[in-house]
């Protein structure tokens, strides 16, 4: 009698709805529950008996976890329940298997509200929909389906059903088939045929079920795709049902039957020595180059190589010997060129490369240097170490002529140009290209030990504030006067002294020196009684980013100077992201923790600027000058500059105008609310002396 007192009081005391109650008891083919903040039943209408098995008598009053949540479940409903209660977070709609009154197991969607009654008290009503059907039908469904794919298990080909315009419906692969699948299998049902492969691909398919349609026949044909483990090829045959306006495709792999036609035709394109390309193919290949080149207008190199003393070797070990080394040297050259690049092998000691979509010359020079310095470590043969060096000659396309014939004709006379040089060298065919290449090796002789010489000297470019017209810093800009070859511009040097690796100790120089710089400026602002402190910006090059003693040089070097890390400024261009390993966000993360700020520099010159900034923890933004030059008279460029310091400000970074050479330039930077400018407007390049007595403001 007491229980049911409760029940009763329980019932009145969170019952409100009574009209939603009484649809709800109208519906049995739907589950409704109601709990208090307790999970207690206070509703179990006719459908919840239906579904569960107990009666509205038996459930009301019980916690839900004891009625009909399984126990792998009981610990996520009641925290659950818990959190929508207390925090407000709703439990969301799912299917779910739960238990009736017998511990079967019953399959459900449910869904969940929340009221609050006129008490201020929370009740959750529960709204479940029996799934017991569909599992059933979906059961039956699996079944035949199983089925299917035993026995389309067996058969190694792919099978697509399509409508007429290529739309895919249904396909099959079996486990040993579906390597072959072009696409993923989730991008196929809806999708079309034609957009899925690549346009040759897909042009093939196009042509040939139009022929099916129109011939009322099957139709087949040969195509290739490469896959992820190569190239792999195929027959397809199509065959149209007309009376359901659909298509089915048939794909076999006949990859194994291609590669027994292909050994017959590499015999006829490539050296059977060391199967690289031969003179036939190379030449053809060059063509192809050619005619991209001339509509892209793009440029090509062609490198001749000849092995210098190979006849020796013959002469001196035999022609087995030589062959092997032929072989070995065929695979180191392999090793160096791209992977767009064309290598091929001439005849006797001769190869040819072939480098497609370069910029410049300078990109066939750095193939030339890394092909020499291949070939630097002994060959080991037979129990012998043998050196051997080459001989390179470069004819470049468009400069040294446009046909196939004529770039290895000039390419081959400027090999003996190399040789004449003293062999293990490269020249290329125009003089004026060989004394682009003495100077680079003139610099690069004189850069060794420069150091050393104290030749480099730090030049700095002050820094200003617009809106109160006062110094706030300073760039870093190294400069190089060389006795022999006098003042040689960064621009010039810098890129050698990055690719022989002396930027790393050069680099550790223009640190080191622009601190002490910066301790003795910022002792001279104290002096005077200046409460601002002066900032360094130092720009950081691809090679030093990936120096993993950087950051511990740094911070070293600021802790001996006495120098906060907020006063140092980091510049980095989008080469050293680009160029830098896959550890760059930690770098940089660090540069951050330790107080230093990173500016990105010569924004808006690169390709991916706005990703880099959104990815990146950057401080400072750097307007590149080729934009700064003409916002006083192109609109265009105005405009860009005010979306980039509205753009940087959004993002918390500082703006600096770099390369402002005019009042009016100054003058509109200000009014676009850009917040410091560099340039020649009020000050050039200084070097220490003339910094420390520089004016800190401007009027």
């Amino acid at each position: 009698m007491k229980s049911k007192n409760n029940i009763h009081t329980l019932a009145h005391q969170y019952v409100v709805n009574d009209p939603l109650h009484q649809l709800f008891d109208a519906v049995n083919a739907i589950s409704v529950q109601g709990y208090d903040e307790q999970r207690r039943v206070i509703y179990w209408n006719k459908g919840s008996e239906v579904l569960y098995g107990y009666t509205n008598v038996e459930a009301t009053g019980k916690k839900l976890e004891d009625l009909i949540i399984p126990s792998d479940l009981r610990e996520a409903v009641v925290a659950g329940h818990g959190n929508w209660i207390n925090n407000g977070i709703e439990i969301p709609a799912a299917e779910l298997t739960l238990r009736d009154k017998n511990n079967n197991d019953v399959s459900v969607f449910s869904s969940h509200v929340m009221f609050i009654n006129q008490y201020g008290i929370k009740q959750m009503y529960c709204i479940d929909i029996d799934l017991t059907d569909v599992k059933q039908a979906q059961e039956q469904a699996m079944f035949r389906e199983k089925m299917l794919e035993t026995i389309f298990e067996a058969i190694p080909d792919l099978f697509f059903v399509m409508q007429e315009d290529g739309k895919i419906l249904d396909y099959q692969a079996s486990s040993s088939s579906s390597s072959n699948l072009y696409a993923l299998p989730q991008q196929f049902i809806g999708s079309s045929m034609f957009d899925l492969l690549p346009d040759d691909v897909s042009s093939k398919f196009r042509k040939n079920i139009s022929q099916a349609l129109s011939q009322k026949q099957m139709v087949s044909f040969q195509y290739e795709l490469t896959m992820p483990l190569g190239v792999v090829y195929f027959e397809a045959r199509i065959n149209h049902v007309s009376q359901y306006q659909q298509v089915m495709v048939i794909i076999r792999d006949i990859t194994e039957q291609h590669k027994a036609e292909e050994l017959i035709r590499k015999q006829a394109y490539y050296d059977n020595l060391t199967s690289l390309p031969n003179r036939f193919l190379a030449l053809d290949r060059l063509s192809h180059m050619l005619f991209e080149a001339q509509r892209n207008k793009g440029h090509v190199a062609v490198l001749f190589i000849d092995l210098d003393n190979f006849k020796k070797v013959n002469d001196s070990f035999g022609h087995e010997l030589g062959d092997k080394l032929l072989v070995k040297s065929a695979a180191r050259l392999q090793q160096v060129i791209r992977k767009e690049d064309t290598i091929g092998r001439l005849g006797g000691d001769e190869f040819i490369v072939l480098l497609r979509g370069i910029n410049s010359h300078y990109n066939a020079i750095d193939i030339a240097e890394k092909l020499l310095k291949s070939f630097t470590s002994p060959f080991k043969i037979e129990g012998r170490e043998l050196v051997l060096t080459m001989s390179i000659g470069v004819a470049m396309y468009p400069e040294n002529g446009d046909t196939a014939s004529d770039l290895l004709r000039n390419a081959d006379t400027a090999m003996y140009q190399a040789k004449a040089l003293g062999r293990n060298s490269y020249s290329f065919f125009t003089p004026q290209m060989n004394v682009v290449i003495q100077r680079r090796l003139a610099i690069e002789e004189q850069m060794q030990g420069a150091l050393q010489r104290n030749e480099f000297e730090l030049y700095y470019q002050p820094q200003l504030d617009v809106k109160n017209k006062h110094v706030t810093g300073a760039e870093a800009l190294l400069r190089w006067y060389n006795p022999v070859l006098g003042n040689i511009p960064p621009d010039e040097f810098i890129p050698i002294a990055e690719h022989n690796g002396l930027i790393i100790p050069i680099g550790k120089f223009v640190i080191k020196q622009a601190l002490q710089l910066l301790k003795k400026w910022q002792n001279k602002q104290l002096n005077k009684g200046q409460h601002y402190k002066y900032t360094m910006a130092v720009n950081l090059s691809p090679s030093q980013f990936r120096d993993t003693a950087l950051l511990s040089f740094i911070k070293d070097t600021l802790s001996e100077l006495d120098v906060k890390a907020k006063y140092l400024e980091l510049e980095i261009t989008e080469g050293v992201l680009m160029n830098a390993k896959l550890n760059i966000n930690d770098t940089l993360q660090e540069i951050t923790k330790l107080g230093i700020k990173l500016s990105m520099d010569d924004f808006g010159t690169g390709y991916s600027s706005l990703s880099y900034l959104r990815q990146y923890p950057f401080n400072v933004l750097k307007i590149d000058r080729m934009f700064i030059n003409g916002i006083t008279s192109k609109k265009e460029d105005c405009n860009l500059v005010k979306a980039t310091i509205a753009m940087s400000h959004s993002l918390g970074l500082t703006v600096v105008a770099e390369g402002v050479e005019t009042k009016e330039q100054l003058v509109l930077l200000g009014e676009l609310n850009c917040d410091f400018v560099q340039g020649y407007y009020f000050s050039k390049p200084l070097p220490e002396e003339l910094l420390l007595d520089f004016s800190p403001r401007f009027l």
